[in-house]
């Protein structure tokens, strides 16, 4: 335990805030244990990323799959469906990802990272088989909640486990696989999706699908190591120095010591903060903690970017859109976008740790302003003749159609580079006591914006016309670019204890490239 130490339970706020400054004094700088392999991922490594990451698999498919099922189901359920039955198929996978993600990072404390990602493919194909067998609106909305739990519950956990588990230099890389698992899961869905499209109750086979890599992802966590974070809360430093010697083979065993008792120090700190609180009062700390603040307001306005920026319209319902447009196949029109996201998140893969993620998002950013602004002002002149609505059934120009379409891709290209990968290294930001608390209120968030866009989008476009809707999302952009700017330190390099010190006074933009470039020059 930190000397110094006073429990969050019975300490006033100055207590708090000395805590977590207190916190941030090791007695060996971790920056002097930099182990051969920080930079190497071993196939065991890659092995758990890689089962870990069908969780993403299981995101990016269910955010494509209800693009091309809204377009065929048709009346199988009942009637043709109206907007509003549109946008509650659609928001009830989203509340349900909210209502899950939130719960996450508590749960996953208590009970261990595995065993909420083993819940979360339960759920998943309970609700994958259940809107399966729908055949009213109702059942419909009901197997999107259940489904969305199981999201929600993943979408959390995933990124946070890879990151707990993954190589120091290599964290950012191997987060980013599962944004790149999502993203195909994504062009799965639409090729599924145009697979489908003409086949009697084509849509049933969408959906129930979705049950497939849950299944397998099942059958993996048998053969996945716990977080090396959850065992020392455990008390398990054996399987920890085991874990770790996998993780870095090359690394001496004297080192991977150290490794664990670094990782010891920072979780005796939250054993006695978790014995000494109750989850509520380490929630009101994430407020209260100087610290813990600036690490949650970061992560949040991430993750409110990443979605308030209107991205998943175009995954939602790009089939719609462009079948609107005149696109004779709108839902192969659709698997476009998703290459486009998903060959840019493979470039996110191979520069978000030599880049940096600062960089990288005050880059991409302005050009995702630019894309939406340009699809704004392409949409206004296609529907220049009906009144700035798109209205299915009109004959227009092919030309105009295609520059939306192009103004889309580049939106979406700039996306996936950046604000579509890196709010997900969310898990960094925060120290072990906070960290599931914190990712899922972060979760929460992302969840919570993506439901507002879902819920609205529709309604929003016959409001404020298509050019109307994409000239807003263009300003969120901006101001989401101001934010990174101001608010954002790079993290790169850096590991999770050392991220630990970055904001303890401010938001530490200039503290974290000085740990970094100490780092980097051997500077103790």
């Amino acid at each position: 335990m930190t000397a110094g130490y006073v429990p969050l339970a019975t300490s006033p706020p100055g207590a708090v805030s000395a805590l977590a400054d207190d916190r941030h004094a090791p007695e060996v700088d971790e920056a002097a244990v930099v182990v051969a392999g920080e930079d190497s991922v071993t196939p065991f490594v890659w092995w758990l990323v890689s089962a870990a990451a069908i969780s993403g698999l299981l995101f990016g498919y269910d955010t494509g799959v209800i693009s091309g099922t809204l377009v065929v189901i048709g009346t199988d359920l009942g009637a043709k469906l109206t907007i509003i039955q549109k946008e509650a198929i659609t928001s009830a996978t989203t509340l349900g990802a909210l209502l899950g993600g939130l719960g996450a990072g508590a749960l996953s404390d208590a009970r261990g990272r595995k065993d909420i990602l083993f819940l979360a493919n339960i759920v998943f194909i309970a609700g994958a088989l259940l809107q399966a067998a729908a055949h009213s609106v109702s059942i419909m909305v009901a197997g999107r909640f259940v489904v969305g739990l199981g999201v929600g519950l993943a979408s959390c956990i995933a990124p946070l486990y890879i990151g707990e588990l993954a190589p120091t230099r290599m964290r950012g890389r191997l987060v980013t696989v599962n944004a790149v698992v999502c993203t195909f899961g994504q062009v799965v869905a639409y090729s599924i999706g145009a697979l489908f499209a003409r086949s009697p109750a084509g849509w049933r086979w969408m959906v129930g699908l979705g049950a497939l890599p849950a299944a397998v992802q099942l059958v993996a966590l048998g053969f996945l190591p716990e977080s090396p974070r959850i065992l020392l809360l455990r008390g398990d430093t054996r399987a920890v120095e085991r874990i770790l010697s996998r993780v870095y083979p090359l690394a001496t065993k004297d080192d991977v010591v150290r490794k664990v008792e670094i990782m010891t120090r920072a979780v005796a700190q939250s054993v006695q903060v978790e014995r000494t609180t109750t989850v509520r009062e380490r929630a009101a700390s994430l407020f209260h903690v100087g610290a813990y603040r600036r690490a949650l307001t970061i992560g949040c306005g991430l993750q409110a970017l990443q979605q308030a920026c209107g991205f998943n319209t175009l995954m939602y319902y790009s089939a719609s859109i462009f079948a609107a447009m005149g696109f004779k196949n709108a839902t192969a029109t659709g698997l476009i976008i998703a290459g486009v996201n998903c060959a840019f998140t493979l470039l996110a893969l191979k520069i978000i740790d030599p880049i940096g993620r600062r960089p990288i998002m005050l880059y991409t950013v302005p050009l995702m302003a630019f894309a939406l602004l340009a699809t704004s002002f392409f949409f206004g002149q296609l529907t220049h003749d009906t009144g700035g609505i798109l209205v299915p059934g009109t004959e227009y120009p092919r030309a105009q159609a295609l520059l939306v379409l192009v103004s889309m891709m580049l939106f979406v290209a700039a996306y996936a580079t950046g604000s579509g990968n890196i709010p997900w290294q969310q898990g960094e930001l925060f120290p072990l006591e906070v960290r599931g608390l914190g990712t899922s209120l972060c979760t929460a968030t992302n969840w919570s914006a993506n439901l507002l866009v879902a819920a609205t989008f529709l309604s929003l476009m016959e409001a404020a016309t298509p050019a109307g809707a994409f000239a807003l999302y263009a300003l969120v952009c901006v101001a989401g670019w101001v934010f990174v700017w101001c608010c954002y330190p790079e993290t790169s390099g850096l590991s999770l204890e050392e991220v630990s010190e970055v904001f303890a006074d401010d938001f530490g933009i200039r503290k974290s490239e000085a740990m970094r470039r100490a780092k980097r020059g051997g500077v103790v």
